[in-house]
C-alpha cells in the first residue's frame, strides 16, 4: 500500500477513536479514507482541531490531529503547554510538510516543533516505518504524558511499500492523572524533565526505527524519505545512519557514528535541523552541499562528489530562483466581476490564503499582501488609508473572526469583504460555517450582496470606503467546482 494508507491503516490498527484537523495539502485525503468505525472531522482550525484531541485524551480515548505544516503554528499555543501539563490516552500529531512549496505559503518544517515544545517527533521514510511509527507513537506518548509529532511529506504519502498490519495488543491508554494539579507550573516543567524527557531519549537511543550500516570510511546521516532516496544511490564505501526517531536526536548514536567516519553527511529536509544540532565535521545544508528545501538524488550525488570539500559554494542567482508560476483564477469564477471593481478603487488591498489569493497574479494584480489564512482584516487594518480586505467564509472562521472583532474594538477604519461560498474551496470543497447573523448582529454596517443581481459594484465599494469605521459586505456567490 502507500504512505497514505499505511497512515489510515496505524490509526485503525492504534484503536483511535477519535481523529481531527484541518484540510490542507498533502494531508487532506488522509482524513477522507478514514474508515467510518473512527469519528473523524474537519475542525475549523487546528487550535480547536488539537484541543478536541486533547480532551478526549483527558477521557482516556487516544486521538490524532492532521494538519499541513503551517497548522502546526495555529496549534503551537496548547501544543506546547500540553507537554509539561500531561495528558491521558495518546495524542498524535500527523504533520504533513511540502518540501518544495509545491502548495502552501511556505516551506517551513514541522520538526522544529519538537524542539519547541519538547515534543517527540519521528520522520519516517517508507511506508513500512510510518506504519510502525504510529504504532510506537501512541505507546511513547501514553508513557511520556505528551504528544508525538510525525513529519510526513508528499513524497512519502505516494510513495508504495509492503505493510505487515497488527492491532495492538494492549491499549495502556488511561485517563489524565489529575495529581499533577499539585504542581506549580515550574514545578510540571521541572517534573518533566526529571521524569518525560530522559524516558524521550532513552527511547531514541535504543528505537529499532533508526539503522545503521557501517561500509567505509565516509558516512551519511539521514531522516525521512530522503532516507530511501540514499539508500538507493549510496555507494559501497559509504555508511549510512537512518534516523526515525529525530527529536530528541539519539546523539550518543549519532556521535559514535560520526566518530568512526572521516567525513559526515547530513542529508534531511527541509531545515539543517539535525544538522544545527551536530558540532564537528558534519556537512550538509550549512557547508553549502545540500541546498535547502526539496533535495533530490541529484543533489545527493553532488554532495557526495564533494565530500572531501569543508565548503561549497552554491551558486543562486535570479536565474535559479524560480518565479511563481500564476496559476490563473478560474475563468467561471463568478467574484471576478467583484475583483474587477475592488481593482478599480485603486486603494491598498489584503487577501487570504483561500482562492482570493489567485488574484495576486497578473492579469487582476489585485492583492497587496497575503500572509496567511484568516490574516487580510489584521493586515488591512494597518493601511495607512481605509483600504479593503479579501477573506473567504472558512477563512473568517478560521482565524479571520479574531481580526474583524479587534477592527470594530479599536475602531479601525477597513471594508471587510467576505466571499460567502459555503466552502473551502482551495482544499476541496469541504463545509464552512455559515456565519452570517453573528456579524449582522456585532457590525452595523453590513451588507448582503447576491452576485447574481445587477448590483453596481464600483459604485458600492466607493461609497463603503468614504464612510469610518468597518464595513463588511457578505458577497454570496457558487463554486462551480463546489
Amino acid at each position: 500500500m502507500n504512505g497514505l494508507f499505511a497512515v489510515v491503516s496505524a490509526l485503525a490498527d492504534s484503536g483511535v477513536k477519535n481523529v481531527t484537523g484541518v484540510p490542507g495539502f498533502p494531508i487532506t485525503e488522509l482524513m477522507e479514507a478514514l474508515p467510518g468505525k473512527i469519528n473523524h472531522e474537519w475542525s475549523i482550525n487546528e487550535k480547536v482541531a488539537l484541543e478536541i484531541a486533547l480532551g478526549s485524551s483527558v477521557c482516556g480515548e487516544r486521538s490524532a490531529v492532521i494538519t499541513k505544516h503551517v497548522g502546526m503554528n495555529i496549534l503551537a499555543d496548547p501544543l506546547v503547554t500540553s507537554a509539561t501539563h500531561t495528558i491521558g490516552a495518546g495524542v498524535v500529531i500527523i504533520a504533513g510538510d511540502d518540501p518544495g512549496v509545491q502548495k502552501s505559503q511556505n516551506e517551513q518544517d514541522s520538526r522544529f516543533y519538537g524542539l519547541v515544545a519538547e515534543a517527540p517527533v519521528f520522520d519516517p521514510s517508507t511506508p513500512e516505518t510510518a506504519y510502525i511509527c504510529i504504532k510506537e507513537a501512541f505507546l511513547l506518548s501514553e508513557k511520556v504524558r505528551t504528544p508525538v509529532i510525525i513529519r510526513l511529506t508528499d513524497r512519502l504519502l505516494k510513495e508504495e511499500g509492503k505493510i505487515t498490519r497488527k492491532k495492538s495488543e494492549t491499549n495502556t491508554a488511561l485517563p489524565l492523572d489529575k495529581k499533577i494539579w499539585k504542581l506549580t507550573m515550574r514545578g510540571k516543567h521541572q517534573r518533566f524533565h526529571r521524569e518525560s524527557f530522559p524516558e524521550m531519549c532513552k527511547y531514541a537511543e535504543n528505537s529499532k526505527l533508526n539503522t545503521c550500516t557501517k561500509k567505509g570510511d565516509f558516512g551519511i546521516i539521514s531522516s525521512g524519505f530522503l532516507a530511501s532516496l540514499v539508500d538507493s544511490i549510496v555507494s559501497p564505501n559509504f555508511s549510512h545512519l537512518s534516523l526515525t526517531t529525530v527529536n530528541p536526536l539519539p546523539l550518543d548514536l549519532i556521535n559514535s557514528f560520526i566518530a568512526e567516519h572521516k567525513h559526515v553527511l547530513v542529508v534531511e529536509e527541509t531545515e539543517p535541523v539535525i544538522e544545527k544540532q551536530l558540532s564537528g565535521k558534519v556537512l550538509g545544508k550549512l557547508t553549502g552541499h545540500l541546498p535547502y528545501g526539496m533535495v533530490e538524488i541529484e543533489d545527493i550525488q553532488e554532495a557526495i562528489e564533494n565530500i572531501n570539500k569543508r565548503n561549497v559554494t552554491r551558486k543562486i542567482t535570479p536565474e535559479t530562483i524560480k518565479k511563481r508560476g500564476a496559476r490563473p483564477l478560474c475563468e467561471d469564477c463568478p467574484y471576478l466581476p467583484l475583483y474587477k471593481a475592488v481593482k478599480e478603487q485603486n486603494v491598498p488591498v489584503a487577501g487570504d490564503l483561500g482562492c482570493s489569493v489567485l488574484t495576486s497574479s497578473p492579469p487582476l494584480s489585485l492583492l497587496d499582501a497575503a500572509f496567511s489564512l484568516g490574516s487580510s482584516i489584521g493586515t488591512a487594518c494597518g493601511f495607512n488609508r481605509k483600504g479593503i480586505a479579501i477573506i473567504g467564509d472558512f477563512g473568517l472562521a478560521h482565524s479571520g473572526i479574531q481580526g474583524l472583532i479587534n477592527a470594530v474594538h479599536n475602531g479601525h477604519d477597513v471594508v471587510v469583504i467576505i466571499l460567502q461560498n459555503e466552502v473551502a474551496a482551495m482544499t476541496g470543497g469541504q463545509a464552512a460555517p455559515d456565519l452570517t447573523e453573528l456579524v449582522r448582529s456585532y457590525i452595523n454596517d453590513t451588507e448582503i450582496i447576491d452576485l447574481q443581481s445587477d448590483t453596481d459594484m464600483k459604485a458600492l465599494l466607493e461609497k463603503k470606503l468614504k464612510s469610518k469605521g468597518v464595513s463588511v459586505l457578505l458577497a454570496r456567490a457558487r463554486c462551480p467546482r463546489f
